[in-house]
């Protein structure tokens, strides 16, 4: 348990990165000496909490405050990690005949969730012998066992579940194993479904090597209309760039980054510096890393396509998302939306787009803050907006329990028709 010396400590730090490093798109003036002051007077009742749990909750009470995403405050340890980061799964709440209870979303194929057998539909009613009902969720810890009481769709009745959850945690993201990334399949002989559940990696090397391969098979399988499936994503790296390039075959602005000190200086997005590839190898990944991590260390840059040429979808594209969508995913389905390069089906994604980093601040904890805002390439900010789509289906308790995909059946008629 950390010390009375050692929350102050962690408070002093949490305040002074805050004011160098904070910044929110949608309120670029905010006032962070106000917020650093209220930390301040909160202080005496952070530190004098009774346990861990306490103090990291009254912490992130404040950081709330702040209005933005990319936005936390956690143990080293990897404890209370949610769902999607944990198992590999998104939870919404419904009415059941169980009361007020979480029933399983997306669950991303290999992931933890699904090795144990969930399903989209299942409906949680405990976690480690303990009652669960929204709104509070459940937390995993990394490398650790946790016993599930859930009722399987299609009338299979309750059932225990035990998920056993990895230790080794994602290089410099939030505590989180890493999804299984990619997944694909022809759903009849001209669409094919391409899912995507996260971007890893920083320079999206690996990641790039397996959508290429993904790609060559559905196109050499006669895709001619694509359903690009990011419902549940959880964001990540520059791999969505090769993503975005998949689906204009030129060189188009994305968008652009800034940080709090490139706005303080002055810029023009045209100005820049540019990022238009990803690493093809090794050696082209450590000049990036050189490149960003000694030369240009601040993070503001202006994204483009890479310019990959004609794909025989490109123009028949619809991209499923949902309030699970995050981040650098958003990125690819505003992309697509601003240039019209496909529509976008599904329900309105979560509106979380922003540059993170962690920092420590000490007693093994870790502060994550947004330090780069991100604008589409026409100024749209979509952090606090999210992506609405043009398509809209929305998820009913009875289709999930069924084990029916209506958001996939309704873009998939769509693309019938192109």
């Amino acid at each position: 348990m950390t010390s009375s010396t050692e929350r102050e400590e962690i408070l002093g730090n949490i305040a002074r990165i805050v004011k160098e490093k904070f910044i929110n798109p949608n309120d670029l003036n905010q006032d962070l000496n106000t917020w650093a002051a209220e930390l301040e007077d909160g202080k005496s009742q952070i530190v004098a909490a009774a346990d861990e749990e306490v103090f990291v909750d009254r912490v992130r009470a404040h950081l709330r405050n702040l209005g933005a995403s990319h936005t936390a405050f956690f143990h080293g340890s990897g404890r209370g990690v949610p769902a999607p980061h944990a198992i590999h799964a998104t939870l919404r709440a419904f009415d059941t005949k169980w009361g007020l209870r979480w029933v399983l979303q997306d669950v991303i194929e290999d992931g933890v969730a699904f090795r144990a057998g969930l399903q989209p539909g299942d409906i949680i009613l405990t976690q480690d012998a303990q009652d669960l009902m929204p709104p509070h969720a459940p937390e995993f810890s990394l490398g650790g066992r946790h016993l599930l009481s859930v009722v399987g769709r299609n009338g299979s009745g309750e059932k225990k579940v035990e998920l056993s959850v990895p230790a080794k945690a994602a290089k410099g993201r939030p505590p989180m194993i890493e999804p299984r990334s990619i997944a694909y399949k022809m759903l009849d002989g001209e669409t094919g479904l391409l899912k995507v559940s996260s971007f890893p990696g920083a320079s999206g090397r690996g990641f790039a090597v397996q959508l290429d391969a993904a790609v060559r098979s559905l196109v050499k399988e006669g895709c001619r209309r694509l359903i690009l499936d990011l419902r549940g994503n959880v964001g990540g790296g520059l791999g969505s760039l090769r993503l975005m390039s998949y689906l204009t075959p030129a060189r188009v602005p994305v968008g652009y980054s800034l940080t709090r000190a490139k706005l303080r200086k002055g810029f023009s997005k045209e100005s820049l510096p540019t990022v238009s590839k990803i690493p093809g190898t090794r050696f082209h990944e450590i000049l990036m890393a050189v490149r960003f991590g000694l030369l240009q260390k601040d993070r503001s840059i202006a994204l483009f396509t890479e310019g990959l040429g004609t794909q025989p979808f490109q123009g028949r594209v619809v991209i499923l998302i949902n309030e699970h969508t995050h981040s650098a995913a958003e990125m690819v389905a505003a992309f697509a939306q601003d240039n019209q390069l496909g529509a976008i089906g599904g329900t309105s994604s979560a509106g979380e787009v922003l540059g993170g980093a962690n920092f420590r601040v000490g007693g093994e904890y870790r502060l994550r803050l947004p330090i780069a805002a991100w604008y589409t390439w026409s100024g749209r900010t979509i952090e606090g907006n999210g992506i609405a789509p043009s398509i809209h289906e929305e998820v009913e308790l009875h289709s999930l329990r069924a084990g029916v995909d209506r958001q996939l059946e309704s873009v998939h008629n769509y693309l019938q028709h192109l």
